[in-house]
């Protein structure tokens, strides 16, 4: 089963490696890893996206809770959320591919952001499957190059993810 978990975590050194560990240790795969600041810059969101049986998951989170710098964890599969994530991708284009390129980019609301006189490099984002379907409408027109965002998440509608009350800078 896939999992999109987040975490509030205190923004210092080692941090995500010992959360990565966590889940090495485990034998579960990160398939995607986000993190960057939050409103507060001595606190990092990060949000992971992984799979595997619910049970040992539920050791994962439990052990995430203990840790020091970890401040939150939440199980986006516990409640309605929203995910994105974007991709850059770089394709050939010349005189014939150059308007199906066009077409591709504006049908799934996408941005050239680079233009050479081989080259288009479009910015798509939305959900997983919107950038599967684009990747697959463009491949047969030549990617020279693809880069990649984690997935990003948030829970939907009045629901927000706050801190724990007890959290002292620095951990207890």
């Amino acid at each position: 089963m896939r999992h999109t978990i987040s975490l509030l975590v205190e923004n210092e050194f080692g941090v995500l490696a010992r959360v990565a560990n966590l889940f090495s240790g485990r034998g579960f795969n990160i398939e995607s890893l986000c993190v960057a600041e939050s409103l507060d810059p001595t606190i990092s969101t990060m949000t992971i996206v992984t799979r595997g049986n619910d049970a040992i998951l539920e050791q994962i989170l439990k052990q995430l809770n203990k840790l020091i710098n970890v401040i939150k964890v939440t199980d986006f599969n516990e409640m309605d959320y929203v995910s994105r994530e974007m991709v850059i991708v770089k394709v050939h284009a010349d005189d014939k591919t150059r308007e199906e390129i066009l077409r591709i980019t504006e049908i799934f609301r996408g941005k050239i952001i680079d233009v050479s006189s081989k080259s288009y490099t479009i910015m798509i984002n939305g959900d997983e499957e919107k950038l599967k379907g684009f990747l697959n409408l463009i491949k047969p027109l030549g990617i020279k190059e693809l880069v990649r965002t984690g997935t990003i998440a948030m829970a939907r509608g009045e629901r927000t993810i706050k801190m724990k009350e007890n959290h002292i800078k620095g951990g207890e």
